[in-house]
């Protein structure tokens, strides 16, 4: 176990935004190997960027000899967590949450090792699917203010465009999450975005007012990008960590897209590079910067997907970007039927279907504002035809502003079904 202490390790690495008693938090990490968790949700098949975080949090803590869990939300994810949101999440059924958390639970295993003694990983449903209303309300719901409750952000938010009875309460499962991790794996610890203090408050409560000991929390500050908006948002929507939804090549493209002024916060984050070396990599401006943006991508896609898959996004993009032989064996690919194209598709509903834009008004926008490319060739009108004659040697390149590329293969695959590599 290192000699620094880990609380300074989350400080320094901007993981540290409020806790409640910084003394024992320091203490914690002192005296023993801290079991601490953090919670996901499973309400899509896919981690995402805004998720990222956490699991960095939970990395850095293992590398220093303490235990993370990571809990899978099986059982919250049917109630909704209203923080940040202004309108009642999308019910999902049981059985596609449980789908959700399988897919969740292996991508969570390439940041943490869950080997069951090292590190977990736990679904919450195993615990809340079953129990008992008036045995909840007396036994648990007994400690919980309404008061106090509502005096929460994500509460107080919420009460002007309307809460549910049924997101009311997230909380109090929540809390009941930290109590059973607390009594099955001496969990004293648990982190969280900053939207989540109300509930990690919550949990400490309820532990000290059941159980008579003491535990702590941790917030991280809630990420944005220098332009002010949220972090692992695109024009094309969110960014998963599934290689699947965005391909490792995408992915390393969202990091060297981040402003000049999110290097170096992204770098301390999002990678395990040593301070110092980020210190150096960013204490310049242009051309350096490059340098460090192309680090931060390889560093954050190494991590996500693997060595080889980071190394193919860097030899593409420097081939698209630095004057290279052109190399488009990681590119994001789709392969569409040659039948759809002998009348020509919309250059406009292609931009659209392979997520270059996110709608067509936006594809149209970015034909009008002159950053839509056909094989390096600018498209010059929205009403510009795909035909059969642009593909060389059954392959076409598609670009949306800078740095976002397409490609596209053509094949004979009848029934106008498209394939995704």
């Amino acid at each position: 176990m290192s000699k620094r202490n880990a609380y300074d390790i989350l400080i320094e690495r901007g993981f540290v935004k409020q806790v409640t008693n910084e003394n024992a938090v320091r203490e914690l990490f002192t005296s023993k190997p801290v079991t601490a968790y953090v919670g996901f949700d499973a309400t899509a098949d896919s981690l995402h960027v805004g998720n990222f975080l956490g699991l960095m949090a939970l990395a850095h803590l293992q590398r220093e000899g303490h235990r993370p869990i990571a809990i899978i939300g099986g059982g919250t994810t049917l109630i909704g967590d209203p923080s940040g949101k202004t309108e009642m999440r999308k019910m999902l059924s049981r059985e596609k949450i449980e789908q959700y958390a399988s897919k969740i639970k292996s991508q969570i295993a390439r940041y943490i090792e869950l080997d069951g003694k090292r590190g977990f990983a736990v679904n919450n449903a195993d615990w809340l699917v079953d129990l008992k209303y008036i045995e909840i309300l007396r036994d648990i719901g007994k400690h919980f203010s309404v008061n106090r409750m509502l005096t929460a952000e994500a509460y107080k938010a919420r009460l002007e465009t309307g809460l549910s009875f049924l997101e009311f309460n997230y909380q109090i499962l929540q809390a009941y999450d930290f109590l059973m991790l607390f009594r099955k794996y001496n969990c004293t610890l648990q982190l969280g975005g900053d939207d989540q203090w109300g509930n990690i408050l919550a949990g400490v409560d309820l532990i000290r007012r059941v159980e008579g000991a003491e535990v702590e929390g941790i917030t991280w500050p809630l990420l944005t990008t220098a332009a002010g908006q949220k972090m692992g948002k695109t024009a094309a929507g969110a960014v998963w960590l599934d290689a699947t939804k965005v391909s490792p090549y995408e992915f390393y493209q969202y990091w060297i897209n981040v402003d000049d002024l999110d290097v170096k916060k992204f770098l301390t984050c999002f990678t395990f590079l040593p301070l110092p070396e980020i210190q150096s990599l960013t204490e310049n401006n242009e051309p350096d910067i490059r340098n460090a943006k192309e680090r931060l991508a390889f560093e954050a896609t190494k991590i996500t997907h693997g060595e080889e898959e980071a190394q193919k996004a860097r030899v593409a993009s420097r081939s698209l970007f630095g004057g290279m032989e052109l190399d488009i064996s990681a590119i994001p690919t789709t392969r569409i039927d040659a039948a759809r194209l002998r009348t020509g598709i919309s250059v406009v509903d292609i931009l659209t279907e392979v997520s270059l834009a996110s709608s067509k008004s936006e594809a149209r926008r970015l034909i009008q504002q002159g950053g839509a490319y056909i094989n390096q060739t600018r498209v010059e009108g929205i009403d510009v035809l795909i035909k059969e004659s642009d593909f060389e040697n059954s392959s076409l390149i598609l670009r949306g502003g800078k740095k976002r590329y397409h490609r596209l293969i053509l094949e004979e695959i009848g029934n106008n079904q498209k394939k995704k590599k």
